[in-house]
């Protein structure tokens, strides 16, 4: 299943949170719905991360959960299980894309040039995640492709910060921004949950500004 611009579009701001202990994952998710946020990314990036966001999942209502660093067929399998909102590549590759497909699993697939987005509209996509997006031109590259490919949406992340994001989100061509900012690990470890909402409210502040 294909992600549109239309499902993206109401999250905004989206956290890329790394869980390293699943009796964080409910906190930092509350802290982050209380803040605004409506929308979490949560990375295959630590050996909890399937139990964190099976009680994310569990337990709290009201915020989409997203799988990141989705890499292979087996963790499109692990989270389908789980029944997670969608999922989210660095990369992709056309296989792991049928993989997806073949398991319901929507998922928003990482590109880092035209070429990659080109391929991935072949296989039925029109939204990507543009990863590493600062390093790999940030603005720029986004308003150049908006040019010859105006059908396509992008969520950036990778770079932003809560001083640039906005510049990304006021582009045609994106629908949302991911960002690693909202949870800093220095809160976490503090268990400081009122300052990762703050964070949050501040963040959603500035779209509306």
């Amino acid at each position: 299943m294909a992600i549109t611009k239309e499902f993206l579009q109401p999250f905004g701001v989206m956290p890329v949170v790394v869980i390293h202990n699943v009796e964080d994952a409910v906190p930092i998710t509350n802290a982050l719905k209380a803040g605004g946020i409506n929308a979490v990314e949560v990375t295959l990036r630590t050996p909890c991360a399937l139990d964190a966001i099976r009680a994310i999942k569990n337990e709290c209502e009201g915020v989409s959960v997203g799988v990141g660093t989705v890499v292979n067929t087996q963790n499109l399998e692990d989270i389908a299980e789980i029944g997670v909102d969608f999922a989210v590549s660095p990369g992709y590759t056309p296989n792991l894309i049928k993989s997806a497909q073949d398991l319901g699993v929507d998922l928003l697939p990482g590109v880092a040039s035209p070429s990659e987005v080109m391929m991935g509209m072949e296989l039925g996509l029109s939204c990507f995640k543009l990863f590493p997006a600062v390093a790999v031109g940030g603005l720029p590259l986004l308003k150049s492709i908006g040019g010859p490919l105006p059908q396509v949406s992008f969520c950036p992340t990778g770079g932003l910060t809560v001083d640039t994001f906005t510049d990304f989100l006021a582009l045609p061509n994106v629908a949302c921004v991911g960002g690693t900012w909202l949870v800093p690990p220095a809160a976490v470890e503090n268990k400081d949950w009122q300052a990762i909402t703050e964070i949050a409210r501040q963040t959603m502040a500035k779209i509306t500004e």
